[in-house]
């Protein structure tokens, strides 16, 4: 269950640092968590996760509680280069870049919950039989 995002004027860098949030999270929780997140990249990446969901339900007939981020990618799409003029007739060069994203879900457990099964195991074993 897979969705792709193209051509997106956001540089990779920054894409990435969001996208580094919500990895291998459940798709619920990330949905939440980036809708609240004060980022720009944070409304792309909710919309591709938010499409990968709906290819998910409706393609694959997913339950999507059991949904679970397994990989973001982003990569560098093209660059716009423009220039800037500077003193003495010369140029700098601006370069404005756009970024690939791909979003792929899987159906499993998230690390939270696996972590709070275990836990309650290890309680269990450590309580004292009275």
């Amino acid at each position: 269950m897979k969705a792709h995002l193209r051509s997106i004027r956001i540089s990779p860098k920054k894409v990435n640092l969001v996208a580094g949030l919500v990895r291998r999270k459940s798709v619920l929780s990330a949905l939440d968590y980036l809708q609240f997140l004060p980022k720009g990249a944070a409304r792309p990446l909710r919309q591709v996760i938010l499409s990968a969901l709906s290819n998910a339900v409706n393609n694959f007939k997913q339950d999507k509680k059991k949904l679970v981020i397994k990989s973001i990618t982003v990569s560098s799409g093209a660059t716009l280069h423009r220039f800037r003029p500077v003193s003495r007739g010369r140029a700098h060069p601006i370069r404005k870049r756009s970024s690939h994203i791909s979003v792929e879900l899987e159906v499993g457990t998230t690390p939270e919950t696996t972590t709070a099964k275990n836990a309650k195991k290890i309680i269990k074993k450590a309580s004292p039989k009275s």
